[in-house]
């Protein structure tokens, strides 16, 4: 048994004896409160009143009521370019160390400023998330093996005021001292930027490590254990990682890479999702018995709501101004809202970009369901991500096969308006047949397609590729590796740009 396991379970055990989870609506009032009051003398905290709001009564619903919603775009260009000028206490109090870079899909290019605040909220979520660990029934050895982090380089763009790099690189480039000794691949390898030179390094170290668990993005991490056991000529990764036990998510569901992803273990883990964006460490999964997230409530991140229909969003996916926003507490189960976040990063009533689904209230927990531009309605057929998994979902029930990736648009093609998906698999499909599966499963489960499918929307195409051309797309035209994620949802201009570079090889099927 590991004396230093034992001492670790035994600390979480405590810490999780005599630690209760907060209220969630007390505690989010709490943090919008900290909020205000340590940004009231900054040039936003001037402009929009903080001092008045935290003297009125409500000061939730003066939040609300004196600052707009953000996306983005509009907070870059009103406040955000200031501090890549050097400008101090323009959204935060004080400078800026970091800035996560991000090529998402609501903007080309984003600049995330990363505080020290938020930093050290990373720090106290990530701890949030070990103490939770209590409740997965591990073994103390578990808790002195390697932790593998599959993220972005931890070389950062150094200028002269400031770091630049994505969020997992940032935050990997300032993990506590304690945790070098589980921290793989270590420093060295995680600088790497070019991403084959780094998994064939990971490959060539992999029989050196004793790795407990592993994070990372799902179709990063499948492709490196692909690596891995291909290099180390293995049966599966447990023949190299007997002691694997935990895989931990982050980005993107999990859910639609399981199947393909336990082809290479010989047992399935422990699937533990986070919620880990640029902007901040949003939630993390607490318990074994869900597959939700608990919002993360307490640690300088406050949430809102926006109810995810068509008059809330206009045509650029966008929250209008002036619509209703709820708190956690206002907020009800099972129903879809554009999420927005206030956070020690100087970001205020800031549309992230996801869709989520309140699953569990009283815990505080969500899914995220899609994104606001993974959000097709050019003619009213008005389809979230959340449907086109079910759809997909269905699609691989019916072919017995795996599909880790696609993207969808709504085109116009041939005088009319006609939905196109693109997935991947490397197994020949009947796309005509497929099509008709994906068609009726989206009408049954949206009845916005279902009518749209009667009118503007005359018929529904799938076309089939090799998965690796969506990687080497996204390895061309976005970056491989890392935080990158591929759209679900294209525009139709971008869509025939993708459709043309993924079909240079003879597609699966045709």
């Amino acid at each position: 048994m590991s004396l230093l396991g034992g001492v670790i379970k035994k600390a979480i055990d405590f810490n999780g004896f005599i630690s209760s989870e907060p209220n969630p609506y007390k505690a989010q009032k709490k943090v919008l409160m900290q909020l205000l009051k340590k940004a009231r003398l900054t040039a936003f905290g001037m402009h929009h009143k903080f001092g008045s709001i935290l003297k009125s009564d409500n000061p939730v619903a003066a939040f609300q009521q004196n600052v707009p919603v953000f996306d983005y775009d509009t907070l870059y260009e009103q406040w955000w370019h200031y501090l890549l000028k050097g400008h101090q206490n323009i959204t935060w109090p004080g400078g800026q160390d970091y800035f996560a870079l991000s090529s998402g899909t609501t903007s080309n290019k984003k600049y995330i400023p990363v505080t020290k605040d938020m930093i050290a909220s990373i720090k106290k979520a990530g701890m949030q998330q070990v103490l939770s660990l209590k409740n997965f029934d591990l073994s103390n050895d578990f808790f002195d093996k390697d932790i593998l982090m599959l993220g972005s380089s931890t070389h950062l763009i150094e200028l002269e005021d400031h770091y630049e790099g994505e969020i997992s690189g940032i935050s990997a480039a300032n993990i506590p001292g304690w945790f070098h000794k589980f921290y793989k691949p270590g420093i060295e390898i995680a600088s790497i930027e070019n991403w084959d030179e780094k998994v064939r390094r990971i490959a060539e170290e992999a029989p050196k490590w004793d790795v407990g668990s592993i994070s990372g993005i799902p179709s990063w991490v499948e492709l490196m254990l692909k690596e891995i056991i291909a290099h180390n000529n293995l049966e599966t990764i447990h023949d190299i990682w007997p002691n694997l036990h935990v895989y931990t998510s982050g980005g993107v569901a999990f859910e639609p890479y399981r199947k393909s992803m336990e082809k290479l273990l010989a047992r399935p883990l422990i699937y533990i999702d986070t919620y880990l964006a640029s902007e901040g460490y949003l939630a993390t999964q607490k318990r074994p018995d869900t597959n939700s997230m608990a919002l993360i409530v307490n640690n300088g991140i406050f949430f809102e709501f926006v109810p995810f229909e068509e008059e809330n969003i206009d045509d650029d996916g966008r929250v209008k101004q002036g619509v209703k926003v709820l708190t956690l507490e206002q907020a009800e189960e099972n129903k879809e809202y554009v999420l927005l976040i206030s956070t020690v990063s100087g970001a205020w009533r800031y549309m992230i970009g996801d869709t989520v689904i309140i699953t569990d209230k009283e815990r505080s927990e969500i899914r995220i369901s899609g994104r606001t531009k993974h959000y097709l309605n050019v003619v009213g057929e008005q389809l979230s991500v959340q449907k086109m998994n079910m759809a997909i979902e269905k699609l691989e029930e019916a072919f017995d096969l795996e599909i880790n990736e696609f993207t969808a648009s709504t085109v116009f093609k041939d005088e009319q308006f006609v939905m196109k998906f693109i997935v991947g698999t490397d197994k020949e499909i009947d796309t005509a047949r497929a099509a008709e599966v994906v068609d009726t499963e989206l009408c049954n489960n949206n009845k916005n397609y279902q009518v749209a499918r009667t009118k503007a929307l005359k018929k529904l195409e799938v076309e089939a590729v090799p998965v690796e051309r969506f990687y080497s797309w996204s390895e061309e035209f976005k970056k491989l590796g890392g935080q990158a994620k591929i759209p679900r949802v294209m525009k139709e201009e971008e869509f025939w740009d993708f459709r043309n570079y993924v079909l240079e090889k003879q597609p699966v099927g045709q």
